[in-house]
Protein backbone atom coordinates (compact mmCIF):
# COMPACT_ATOMS: atom_id res chain seq x y z
CA UNK A 1 0.00 0.00 0.00
CA UNK A 2 1.34 3.40 -0.99
CA UNK A 3 0.59 6.77 0.58
CA UNK A 4 -0.69 8.96 -2.30
CA UNK A 5 -1.57 12.66 -2.23
CA UNK A 6 -3.33 14.40 -5.10
CA UNK A 7 -2.66 18.15 -5.33
CA UNK A 8 -5.44 19.96 -7.16
CA UNK A 9 -9.01 21.21 -6.83
CA UNK A 10 -11.44 19.24 -4.67
CA UNK A 11 -14.75 19.85 -2.92
CA UNK A 12 -16.06 22.44 -2.09
CA UNK A 13 -14.43 23.76 -5.28
CA UNK A 14 -16.47 22.81 -8.30
CA UNK A 15 -15.82 21.86 -11.91
CA UNK A 16 -14.24 19.13 -13.99
CA UNK A 17 -10.83 19.15 -12.30
CA UNK A 18 -12.37 18.59 -8.87
CA UNK A 19 -14.61 15.84 -10.24
CA UNK A 20 -11.60 14.14 -11.86
CA UNK A 21 -9.43 14.36 -8.74
CA UNK A 22 -12.14 12.94 -6.52
CA UNK A 23 -12.84 10.04 -8.87
CA UNK A 24 -9.11 9.32 -9.19
CA UNK A 25 -8.69 9.34 -5.39
CA UNK A 26 -11.56 6.87 -5.08
CA UNK A 27 -9.87 4.55 -7.58
CA UNK A 28 -6.58 4.66 -5.66
CA UNK A 29 -8.46 3.85 -2.44
CA UNK A 30 -10.33 1.01 -4.15
CA UNK A 31 -6.94 -0.35 -5.23
CA UNK A 32 -5.84 -0.48 -1.57
CA UNK A 33 -3.82 2.75 -1.30
CA UNK A 34 -4.03 5.54 1.27
CA UNK A 35 -5.07 8.52 -0.82
CA UNK A 36 -6.15 12.08 0.03
CA UNK A 37 -6.50 15.40 -1.80
CA UNK A 38 -4.76 18.69 -0.99
CA UNK A 39 -6.99 21.34 -2.51
CA UNK A 40 -7.05 25.14 -2.38
CA UNK A 41 -8.19 27.47 0.37
CA UNK A 42 -7.91 30.13 -2.35
CA UNK A 43 -7.78 28.82 -5.91
CA UNK A 44 -8.16 31.98 -7.99
CA UNK A 45 -8.31 35.66 -7.13
CA UNK A 46 -11.75 36.89 -8.19
CA UNK A 47 -10.34 38.86 -11.15
CA UNK A 48 -9.06 35.60 -12.70
CA UNK A 49 -12.29 33.67 -12.22
CA UNK A 50 -14.88 34.41 -14.94
CA UNK A 51 -17.81 32.46 -13.48
CA UNK A 52 -20.30 33.31 -10.76
CA UNK A 53 -18.78 31.24 -7.96
CA UNK A 54 -15.90 28.83 -7.48
CA UNK A 55 -17.82 26.74 -4.96
CA UNK A 56 -20.22 23.83 -5.23
CA UNK A 57 -23.50 23.62 -3.37
CA UNK A 58 -23.44 19.83 -3.67
CA UNK A 59 -22.59 17.65 -0.64
CA UNK A 60 -18.99 16.54 -0.17
CA UNK A 61 -18.07 13.13 -1.63
CA UNK A 62 -18.20 10.36 0.93
CA UNK A 63 -15.13 8.58 2.29
CA UNK A 64 -12.60 11.05 0.87
CA UNK A 65 -10.17 13.24 2.83
CA UNK A 66 -9.99 16.65 1.11
CA UNK A 67 -7.91 19.37 2.77
CA UNK A 68 -8.50 22.95 1.60
CA UNK A 69 -4.96 24.08 2.32
CA UNK A 70 -3.21 25.82 -0.59
CA UNK A 71 -3.41 29.58 -1.16
CA UNK A 72 -2.43 30.22 -4.77
CA UNK A 73 -1.21 33.79 -4.16
CA UNK A 74 0.51 33.57 -0.74
CA UNK A 75 4.22 32.56 -0.91
CA UNK A 76 4.36 32.01 2.87
CA UNK A 77 1.57 29.44 2.47
CA UNK A 78 3.49 27.70 -0.33
CA UNK A 79 6.52 27.25 1.92
CA UNK A 80 4.35 26.09 4.84
CA UNK A 81 2.49 23.48 2.75
CA UNK A 82 5.70 22.39 1.05
CA UNK A 83 7.39 21.79 4.40
CA UNK A 84 4.34 19.95 5.72
CA UNK A 85 4.25 17.59 2.75
CA UNK A 86 8.01 17.13 2.92
CA UNK A 87 7.66 15.91 6.52
CA UNK A 88 4.57 13.81 5.73
CA UNK A 89 6.72 11.93 3.14
CA UNK A 90 4.00 10.51 0.88
CA UNK A 91 5.28 7.86 -1.51
CA UNK A 92 3.66 9.61 -4.44
CA UNK A 93 2.28 13.07 -5.17
CA UNK A 94 0.06 13.48 -8.22
CA UNK A 95 -0.24 17.14 -9.11
CA UNK A 96 -2.64 18.67 -11.64
CA UNK A 97 -1.38 21.40 -13.96
CA UNK A 98 -3.83 23.28 -16.14
CA UNK A 99 -2.86 26.96 -15.95
CA UNK A 100 0.53 28.74 -15.80
CA UNK A 101 -0.82 31.00 -13.03
CA UNK A 102 -0.54 27.96 -10.71
CA UNK A 103 3.13 27.44 -11.58
CA UNK A 104 4.74 29.55 -8.83
CA UNK A 105 2.58 28.11 -6.03
CA UNK A 106 2.78 24.47 -7.07
CA UNK A 107 6.40 24.68 -8.18
CA UNK A 108 7.46 26.15 -4.83
CA UNK A 109 5.53 23.54 -2.83
CA UNK A 110 7.05 20.69 -4.84
CA UNK A 111 10.58 22.03 -4.52
CA UNK A 112 10.21 21.80 -0.73
CA UNK A 113 8.82 18.28 -1.01
CA UNK A 114 11.71 17.16 -3.21
CA UNK A 115 14.11 17.83 -0.35
CA UNK A 116 12.92 14.68 1.44
CA UNK A 117 14.47 12.56 -1.37
CA UNK A 118 11.63 10.09 -1.05
CA UNK A 119 8.41 11.40 -2.58
CA UNK A 120 7.92 10.76 -6.29
CA UNK A 121 6.10 13.57 -8.10
CA UNK A 122 3.98 12.93 -11.18
CA UNK A 123 2.16 15.73 -12.96
CA UNK A 124 -1.09 15.16 -14.83
CA UNK A 125 -0.86 17.94 -17.41
CA UNK A 126 -4.23 19.05 -18.74
CA UNK A 127 -2.63 21.94 -20.63
CA UNK A 128 0.96 23.05 -20.97
CA UNK A 129 0.41 25.91 -23.40
CA UNK A 130 -2.82 27.62 -22.29
CA UNK A 131 -5.83 28.39 -24.50
CA UNK A 132 -5.74 32.07 -23.50
CA UNK A 133 -2.28 33.60 -23.25
CA UNK A 134 -1.23 35.88 -20.37
CA UNK A 135 1.92 37.60 -19.19
CA UNK A 136 4.29 35.19 -17.43
CA UNK A 137 2.95 31.98 -18.99
CA UNK A 138 6.30 30.65 -20.17
CA UNK A 139 8.45 31.27 -17.04
CA UNK A 140 5.66 30.10 -14.71
CA UNK A 141 5.23 26.87 -16.70
CA UNK A 142 9.00 26.22 -16.83
CA UNK A 143 9.31 26.79 -13.09
CA UNK A 144 6.56 24.30 -12.34
CA UNK A 145 7.57 21.55 -14.77
CA UNK A 146 11.14 21.46 -13.44
CA UNK A 147 9.80 20.43 -10.02
CA UNK A 148 8.17 17.22 -11.33
CA UNK A 149 9.76 13.80 -11.88
CA UNK A 150 7.43 12.54 -14.62
CA UNK A 151 4.28 13.39 -16.53
CA UNK A 152 0.94 12.04 -17.68
CA UNK A 153 -0.84 13.67 -20.59
CA UNK A 154 -4.24 12.80 -22.00
CA UNK A 155 -3.72 13.98 -25.57
CA UNK A 156 -0.94 13.95 -28.14
CA UNK A 157 -1.17 17.75 -28.41
CA UNK A 158 -0.35 18.24 -24.71
CA UNK A 159 2.45 15.68 -25.00
CA UNK A 160 4.03 17.59 -27.89
CA UNK A 161 3.65 20.87 -25.96
CA UNK A 162 5.23 19.25 -22.89
CA UNK A 163 8.23 18.11 -24.93
CA UNK A 164 8.98 21.72 -25.88
CA UNK A 165 9.67 22.34 -22.17
CA UNK A 166 10.73 18.90 -20.90
CA UNK A 167 12.23 16.84 -23.73
CA UNK A 168 13.71 14.01 -21.64
CA UNK A 169 11.80 13.39 -18.39
CA UNK A 170 9.56 10.26 -18.39
CA UNK A 171 6.06 10.85 -19.74
CA UNK A 172 3.17 8.61 -20.77
CA UNK A 173 0.03 9.28 -22.77
CA UNK A 174 -3.18 7.77 -21.39
CA UNK A 175 -6.80 8.31 -22.40
CA UNK A 176 -8.98 10.53 -20.20
CA UNK A 177 -11.11 8.07 -18.18
CA UNK A 178 -14.89 8.15 -18.36
CA UNK A 179 -16.78 10.22 -15.84
CA UNK A 180 -18.79 7.31 -14.48
CA UNK A 181 -19.76 9.08 -11.26
CA UNK A 182 -22.71 11.06 -12.61
CA UNK A 183 -25.14 8.18 -12.45
CA UNK A 184 -26.61 5.60 -14.79
CA UNK A 185 -27.98 6.22 -18.27
CA UNK A 186 -31.58 7.45 -18.27
CA UNK A 187 -34.12 7.14 -21.05
CA UNK A 188 -34.38 10.18 -23.30
CA UNK A 189 -38.06 10.52 -22.37
CA UNK A 190 -37.28 10.58 -18.63
CA UNK A 191 -34.42 13.07 -19.01
CA UNK A 192 -36.43 15.46 -21.17
CA UNK A 193 -39.40 15.29 -18.84
CA UNK A 194 -37.15 16.26 -15.92
CA UNK A 195 -35.75 19.25 -17.86
CA UNK A 196 -39.10 20.28 -19.31
CA UNK A 197 -37.97 19.67 -22.89
CA UNK A 198 -40.19 18.52 -25.78
CA UNK A 199 -40.22 14.75 -26.10
CA UNK A 200 -40.15 14.46 -29.91
CA UNK A 201 -37.87 17.32 -31.01
CA UNK A 202 -34.41 16.81 -32.50
CA UNK A 203 -32.08 18.19 -29.80
CA UNK A 204 -28.29 18.50 -29.95
CA UNK A 205 -26.22 19.52 -26.91
CA UNK A 206 -23.37 21.97 -26.36
CA UNK A 207 -22.21 21.26 -22.80
CA UNK A 208 -19.71 22.96 -20.49
CA UNK A 209 -18.23 26.36 -19.71
CA UNK A 210 -18.58 28.82 -22.59
CA UNK A 211 -15.24 30.22 -23.73
CA UNK A 212 -14.16 31.66 -27.07
CA UNK A 213 -11.98 28.68 -28.05
CA UNK A 214 -14.98 26.34 -27.75
CA UNK A 215 -16.57 27.87 -30.85
CA UNK A 216 -20.15 28.38 -29.72
CA UNK A 217 -20.37 31.29 -32.16
CA UNK A 218 -19.45 28.90 -35.00
CA UNK A 219 -22.23 26.61 -33.84
CA UNK A 220 -24.73 29.49 -33.84
CA UNK A 221 -23.74 30.20 -37.46
CA UNK A 222 -24.24 26.51 -38.24
CA UNK A 223 -27.73 26.64 -36.70
CA UNK A 224 -28.53 29.55 -39.01
CA UNK A 225 -27.40 27.47 -42.01
CA UNK A 226 -29.51 24.51 -40.87
CA UNK A 227 -32.52 26.78 -40.58
CA UNK A 228 -32.35 27.48 -44.31
CA UNK A 229 -31.60 23.97 -45.62
CA UNK A 230 -35.01 22.32 -45.40
CA UNK A 231 -38.09 22.26 -43.23
CA UNK A 232 -37.03 19.19 -41.20
CA UNK A 233 -33.63 20.69 -40.42
CA UNK A 234 -35.25 23.83 -39.05
CA UNK A 235 -36.77 21.71 -36.28
CA UNK A 236 -33.34 20.84 -34.87
CA UNK A 237 -32.89 22.55 -31.50
CA UNK A 238 -29.58 23.40 -29.84
CA UNK A 239 -29.47 22.97 -26.07
CA UNK A 240 -26.67 25.09 -24.58
CA UNK A 241 -25.94 23.92 -21.04
CA UNK A 242 -23.14 25.70 -19.22
CA UNK A 243 -22.03 28.96 -17.66
CA UNK A 244 -20.60 31.86 -19.64
CA UNK A 245 -16.89 32.35 -19.00
CA UNK A 246 -16.88 35.12 -21.62
CA UNK A 247 -18.89 38.31 -22.01
CA UNK A 248 -22.42 37.14 -22.78
CA UNK A 249 -23.38 40.23 -24.78
CA UNK A 250 -21.74 39.32 -28.15
CA UNK A 251 -23.45 35.92 -28.11
CA UNK A 252 -26.85 37.50 -27.45
CA UNK A 253 -26.28 40.00 -30.24
CA UNK A 254 -25.31 37.18 -32.60
CA UNK A 255 -28.48 35.24 -31.74
CA UNK A 256 -30.62 38.29 -32.57
CA UNK A 257 -28.71 39.02 -35.79
CA UNK A 258 -29.03 35.43 -37.04
CA UNK A 259 -32.67 35.11 -35.99
CA UNK A 260 -32.12 31.72 -34.35
CA UNK A 261 -33.64 32.38 -30.92
CA UNK A 262 -36.44 29.87 -31.48
CA UNK A 263 -33.86 27.16 -32.32
CA UNK A 264 -32.04 27.54 -28.99
CA UNK A 265 -32.68 26.26 -25.48
CA UNK A 266 -30.34 28.25 -23.24
CA UNK A 267 -29.50 26.87 -19.78
CA UNK A 268 -26.53 29.13 -19.16
CA UNK A 269 -26.10 28.67 -15.44
CA UNK A 270 -23.60 26.34 -13.84
CA UNK A 271 -24.87 22.75 -14.14
CA UNK A 272 -24.49 20.95 -10.77
CA UNK A 273 -23.21 17.37 -10.79
CA UNK A 274 -26.61 15.98 -9.84
CA UNK A 275 -28.13 17.45 -13.04
CA UNK A 276 -25.45 16.44 -15.54
CA UNK A 277 -27.02 13.08 -16.44
CA UNK A 278 -30.30 14.72 -17.44
CA UNK A 279 -28.64 17.01 -20.00
CA UNK A 280 -26.54 14.28 -21.56
CA UNK A 281 -29.37 11.77 -21.67
CA UNK A 282 -31.85 14.30 -23.11
CA UNK A 283 -29.70 14.94 -26.20
CA UNK A 284 -29.52 13.09 -29.49
CA UNK A 285 -25.84 14.02 -29.86
CA UNK A 286 -23.13 16.15 -28.23
CA UNK A 287 -21.55 18.91 -30.33
CA UNK A 288 -18.00 20.19 -29.73
CA UNK A 289 -17.35 22.94 -32.32
CA UNK A 290 -13.99 23.91 -30.81
CA UNK A 291 -11.51 26.23 -32.52
CA UNK A 292 -8.65 24.51 -30.69
CA UNK A 293 -8.48 21.78 -28.08
CA UNK A 294 -6.14 19.60 -26.07
CA UNK A 295 -8.48 17.00 -24.65
CA UNK A 296 -12.03 17.57 -23.47
CA UNK A 297 -13.80 16.46 -20.31
CA UNK A 298 -17.05 16.54 -22.32
CA UNK A 299 -15.92 13.65 -24.52
CA UNK A 300 -15.67 11.13 -21.64
CA UNK A 301 -19.11 12.28 -20.48
CA UNK A 302 -20.55 11.58 -23.92
CA UNK A 303 -18.90 8.15 -23.93
CA UNK A 304 -20.29 7.27 -20.51
CA UNK A 305 -23.83 8.22 -21.49
CA UNK A 306 -23.37 6.64 -24.96
CA UNK A 307 -24.05 9.82 -26.89
CA UNK A 308 -22.63 10.24 -30.43
CA UNK A 309 -20.47 13.31 -30.97
CA UNK A 310 -19.90 15.83 -33.72
CA UNK A 311 -16.45 17.34 -33.09
CA UNK A 312 -14.12 19.61 -35.00
CA UNK A 313 -10.83 18.46 -36.44
CA UNK A 314 -8.61 20.21 -33.90
CA UNK A 315 -6.15 19.15 -31.19
CA UNK A 316 -6.83 15.81 -29.53
CA UNK A 317 -10.52 15.55 -30.48
CA UNK A 318 -10.20 13.44 -33.68
CA UNK A 319 -8.14 10.76 -31.94
CA UNK A 320 -10.76 10.51 -29.18
CA UNK A 321 -13.74 10.38 -31.56
CA UNK A 322 -13.15 7.87 -34.40
CA UNK A 323 -14.92 9.31 -37.44
CA UNK A 324 -18.15 7.61 -38.56
CA UNK A 325 -17.90 5.24 -35.59
CA UNK A 326 -18.57 7.02 -32.31
CA UNK A 327 -19.27 10.31 -34.04
CA UNK A 328 -18.33 12.61 -36.88
CA UNK A 329 -15.22 14.76 -37.30
CA UNK A 330 -15.70 18.01 -39.25
CA UNK A 331 -13.67 21.10 -40.03
CA UNK A 332 -14.01 24.07 -37.63
CA UNK A 333 -16.25 26.25 -39.78
CA UNK A 334 -20.03 26.81 -39.72
CA UNK A 335 -20.82 25.05 -43.01
CA UNK A 336 -18.88 21.91 -42.08
CA UNK A 337 -20.48 21.83 -38.62
CA UNK A 338 -23.97 22.19 -40.16
CA UNK A 339 -23.19 19.42 -42.65
CA UNK A 340 -21.96 17.20 -39.80
CA UNK A 341 -25.18 17.71 -37.85
CA UNK A 342 -27.23 16.84 -40.92
CA UNK A 343 -25.10 13.74 -41.58
CA UNK A 344 -25.60 12.64 -37.97
CA UNK A 345 -29.37 12.71 -38.38
CA UNK A 346 -29.16 10.96 -41.76
CA UNK A 347 -27.17 8.09 -40.21
CA UNK A 348 -29.31 8.05 -37.05
CA UNK A 349 -28.33 7.81 -33.40
CA UNK A 350 -28.58 4.01 -33.33
CA UNK A 351 -25.86 3.72 -36.00
CA UNK A 352 -23.24 4.92 -33.51
CA UNK A 353 -24.29 3.07 -30.34
CA UNK A 354 -22.49 -0.29 -30.94
CA UNK A 355 -19.24 1.56 -31.72
CA UNK A 356 -19.63 3.75 -28.62
CA UNK A 357 -20.14 0.75 -26.37
CA UNK A 358 -17.08 -0.97 -27.80
CA UNK A 359 -14.80 2.09 -27.75
CA UNK A 360 -15.68 3.19 -24.21
CA UNK A 361 -14.05 0.06 -22.76
CA UNK A 362 -10.64 1.74 -23.26
CA UNK A 363 -11.40 4.57 -20.87
CA UNK A 364 -11.20 3.06 -17.39
CA UNK A 365 -9.97 4.61 -14.14
CA UNK A 366 -8.15 1.35 -13.40
CA UNK A 367 -6.07 1.97 -16.52
CA UNK A 368 -5.24 5.50 -15.34
CA UNK A 369 -4.09 4.22 -11.92
CA UNK A 370 -2.08 1.41 -13.54
CA UNK A 371 -0.34 3.89 -15.87
CA UNK A 372 0.52 6.25 -13.00
CA UNK A 373 1.84 3.30 -10.95
CA UNK A 374 3.93 2.10 -13.88
CA UNK A 375 5.44 5.56 -14.27
CA UNK A 376 6.11 5.85 -10.52
CA UNK A 377 7.97 2.54 -10.54
CA UNK A 378 10.33 3.91 -13.20
CA UNK A 379 11.29 6.98 -11.14
CA UNK A 380 14.53 6.70 -9.23
CA UNK A 381 14.84 8.78 -6.05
Amino acid sequence: MAKVIIIGPGHPLRGGLATFNQRLAKEFIDCGHDCSIYSFSLQYPSFLFPGTTQYSSEPAPENLIIKSAINSVNPFNWIKIGNLLKKTKPDLIIVRFWLPFMGPALGTILRRVNKNRHTKIICIADNVIPHEKRFGDKPFTKYFLKSCDAFITMSEKVMSDLRLFQPTKPALLVSHPLYDNFGAILSKVEARKHLGLPENEKIILFFGFIRKYKGLDLLFEAMSILRNIEATASRIKLLVAGEFYEDEKPFNEQIEKLGIKDQLILKTDFIPDSEVKFYLCAADAVIQPYRNATQSGVTPLAYHFEKPMVVTNVGGLPSLVPDKKVGLVVEPNPQAIADGIMQFYQLGESYFIPHLRNEKQKYSWANMVATISQLANDIQK
